[in-house]
């Protein structure tokens, strides 16, 4: 393997790490041995081997193939031949469409990024654009050209119909590799690390929960069941160690005085295995209800890990929804239009109001909270302008045996505009949650065990 090969590989794995992708010191080997063995021919063949190597699971992938095509692209600098004009082009385009040859397309992407994406002053062009080159080359617009193509051959296969929808998806694959293309040339110029590291979308738990769209949320909800069994393995795992107690300082140093004062037996304060409570209050209003839909799921798959486990919905009205999310768990997706629907979140406005809420909560649940109540607040903590109603508050931290509050905004926003959230801070404990993976490490750290 060269030396660029080899460069090319280690920065590879380290734009991968730089996107939560585990990859060890084995597994880069591995990788290495993989491309010599496979050779850099056939392209399709060394993108399976390397995601053979160094992927955990199918999450990973969408990072993979993005950064893949950042380091392994179909060529390196622009091509040799001179590009032909635009119709001629468009000619080969619809051939190509109409035999649907990956390869021809790839050749072709690359054509056409280098003769109509480019834009500046210099010689060599100061940028690249795939938008501008889809522009002039307009693809979509050959598909009624392709089917008569297609259809010509008499071999298609497929009903009309269905024969425009696989053409539409041939348009869409060229599209994209014009948009791969544009994006590797951006890279050579800038710099692939630095591209990688910014145009490169991130793996689902490091989406922030604000800014996740419906896809992202839905990936995020298939990612429930096995961070909860992590979750659980490391919860039970602490309820051991707490379980086998802590020095009890008095009775040691008192059992050492038939050792000349050499505490030889340490003594352990045993502690009673209990399993503790928790307390859920989730603001679902739409700007913060992804969080807290993807937090109730969580803690719902973690049900066997608590004695007693309420969990209380709120807009601008506070009610119970444990039993919604207990017989809900099976359509995770439709979580919280049930809540919506079925539970008197919201009153004479659809606005936040943590201050009634919470207000609500003290004065018609309070029976919920107790010394062995563990209570998690989920919300960003914006009033709307009201009032933050600090003494309910106070009171639901004074009854329980610890409040954490999660906040899923950035804490560079935390007291701006309508935030109170510094005032909630001076009474309970308040954490940056801003996706999955901060998500599973807080749980992790603050649940009771």
């Amino acid at each position: 393997m060269s030396a660029e090969v080899a460069d090319r590989l280690v920065g590879f794995v380290a734009a991968l790490r730089a996107h939560g992708v585990r990859v060890g010191t084995g597994e880069t080997v591995d990788a290495a041995e993989a491309a010599a063995a496979l050779g850099f021919a056939d392209r399709g063949l060394l993108r399976e081997g390397l995601a053979a190597t160094l992927l955990h699971s199918t999450e990973q992938r969408r990072v993979f193939d993005t950064v893949f095509d950042l380091y392994f692209p179909y060529g390196v600098g622009a091509p040799q031949d001179e590009p032909g004009d635009r119709d001629d082009l468009r000619d080969r385009l619809a051939a190509a469409l109409a035999a649907d040859d990956e390869a021809l397309l790839a050749r072709l992407a690359i054509e056409a990024v280098d003769g109509f994406g480019g834009y500046g002053s210099s010689p060599d062009a100061d940028g690249w654009s795939s938008h501008q080159t889809l522009e002039r080359l307009r693809p979509q617009t050959l598909l009624a050209r392709v089917r008569d193509d297609v259809r010509a051959r008499g071999a298609s296969g497929f009903a009309d119909r269905l024969l425009e929808d696989e053409i539409r998806r041939r348009i869409e694959a060229f599209r994209a590799l014009v948009a791969q293309e544009a994006r590797r040339r951006v890279a050579e110029r800038r710099g692939r690390d630095e591209i990688a590291r910014r145009a490169v979308a991130p793996t689902a738990d490091r989406v922030d929960f604000l800014y996740a769209g419906k896809d992202r949320l839905a990936e995020l909800r298939r990612t429930v069941q096995p961070l909860a069994r992590r979750l659980a393995t490391r919860m039970a795992a602490r309820r051991r160690r707490a379980a086998r107690g802590t020095i009890d300082l008095r009775r040691t140093l008192r059992g050492s005085l038939s050792t000349g004062g050499v505490p030889m037996r340490p003594v352990l304060r045993r502690r009673r295995p209990v399993r503790p409570e928790l307390v859920l209050l989730c603001d679902v209003s739409g700007s913060v209800s992804g969080f807290s839909d993807f937090t109730m799921l969580l803690v719902q798959a973690l049900h066997d890990q608590f004695s007693k486990l309420r969990v209380f919905a709120f807009v601008n009205r506070i009610d119970e929804v444990t039993g919604l999310l207990e017989h809900g768990a099976a359509d995770p997706e439709g979580l919280g239009a049930r809540i919506r629907a079925e539970a008197t979140v919201t009153g004479y406005h659809g606005s936040s109001d943590y201050g009634v809420a919470l207000g609500e909560f003290a004065q018609r649940y309070s029976a919920a909270v107790g010394p062995r109540t563990t209570v998690f607040v989920l919300g960003d903590a914006r009033t709307n302008m009201s009032d933050p109603n600090l003494s309910s508050v106070r009171e639901i931290s004074e009854r329980a045996r610890r409040v954490h509050w999660l906040n899923p905004e950035p804490r560079s926003l935390w007291g701006t505009g309508d935030s109170a959230a510094p005032e909630y801070a001076e009474l309970v404990a308040m954490h940056e949650c801003r996706n999955a993976r901060q998500l599973g490490e807080l749980t992790g750290r603050l649940l009771p065990v």
